[in-house]
C-alpha cells in the first residue's frame, strides 16, 4: 500500500519531524514520456551545407602549332647533279694485247670501271696514273683483255654529247662486265646520281643496270690521303669477289 502525499503534507510532516521514506515523486517532465530513451543523445551534427562545385579551373589555351619544316626532296630532284656538270667518254680497253686464255677466271668476265680523267692519252700517266695502275696490276687486271675505262671530264662545249646515262647504259649493254668499279667521289655521284659522302658510299653495294657496282677512292687522292690505301685495297678485293661470284 503506497501512501500519495502532496508537496503541502510533505512540508507538513517534516515541520513535525516525520522523517519521509518513500521516494519523491518524479514530477514528468515536458519534454520526456515513460517511453523516453534512458541513454543520453549526442547533439546531433550541425548541417554541413554541400560542398559548392568546385570551380574547373580554366582550359588551357591549345598549344601554339609549330610550323613543320618541309620534307627533303629527293634525290632525283634535287638541283644540280655531278652527272649533269660532266661528260662520261665511251668506254676504252686498258689491257688489249691480254691474252683471254691467260685471264684468271676469278676475274669474271670483265670488268668497267669509271673515274674521272682525260679520255685522251695514256691513262696510266703521271704519279696517278702509275698508282691506278699499280692498283690495277695487284689485282691481276692487266691478265684480262675485258678491263674497261670510262673516263668523266668537264664537257668541251661541243653540242650533241650524249648524256653520261646513256653512255654508261650503252656500255654496260655492250661489254656487260662482272662489276662496276666507280673511282672516287665524283664518279660515284655521276653515276648512282646520290651525294652522300664517299665514305657513305662506300660501305653500300650497289647495283647499276642490274651489275653489281663497288665505290672506292680514286688515285689522285690516294696520293694525297696515303692512309686510305688499306681501304682502297679492301673495296678492290669486294669488286675482285664479286667479280668471281658471276663468274
Amino acid at each position: 500500500m503506497s501512501l500519495h502525499l502532496d508537496p503541502r503534507q510533505r512540508a507538513m510532516l517534516q515541520e513535525m519531524g516525520v522523517r519521509l521514506w518513500w521516494p519523491a515523486p518524479v514530477t514528468p517532465s515536458a519534454t520526456s514520456g515513460p517511453s523516453a530513451d534512458p541513454l543520453p543523445h549526442s547533439a546531433p551534427a550541425p548541417a554541413v551545407p554541400p560542398p559548392a562545385a568546385s570551380a574547373r579551373p580554366p582550359a588551357a589555351p591549345p598549344p601554339a602549332r609549330v610550323p613543320q619544316a618541309p620534307p627533303p626532296a629527293s634525290l632525283a630532284t634535287n638541283t644540280a647533279s655531278p652527272a649533269v656538270a660532266l661528260q662520261l667518254h665511251p668506254p676504252r680497253t686498258l689491257y688489249p694485247s691480254a691474252d683471254p686464255l691467260q685471264a684468271p677466271a676469278a676475274l669474271g668476265a670483265g670488268w668497267l670501271i669509271v673515274a674521272e680523267g682525260q679520255p685522251e692519252g695514256d691513262p696510266f700517266a703521271g704519279d696517278a696514273g702509275r698508282l691506278l695502275a699499280n692498283m690495277l696490276r695487284a689485282l691481276q687486271l692487266h691478265r684480262h683483255p675485258r678491263v674497261h675505262l670510262c673516263a668523266l671530264s668537264a664537257p668541251a662545249g661541243a653540242a650533241g654529247t650524249e648524256p653520261p646515262a646513256a653512255v654508261l647504259a650503252a656500255a654496260l649493254a655492250d661489254l656487260q662486265p662482272s662489276v662496276l668499279l666507280l673511282m672516287g667521289r665524283t664518279a660515284a655521284r655521276a653515276v648512282l646520281g646520290r651525294t652522300e659522302p664517299l665514305g657513305r658510299l662506300r660501305s653500300e653495294l650497289h647495283q647499276v643496270g642490274g651489275v653489281p657496282a663497288v665505290v672506292t677512292y680514286d688515285a689522285p687522292y690516294l696520293l694525297r690521303a696515303p692512309d686510305a690505301k688499306p681501304a682502297a685495297w679492301a673495296d678492290l678485293c669486294r669488286a675482285r669477289a664479286l667479280g668471281r661470284a658471276i663468274t
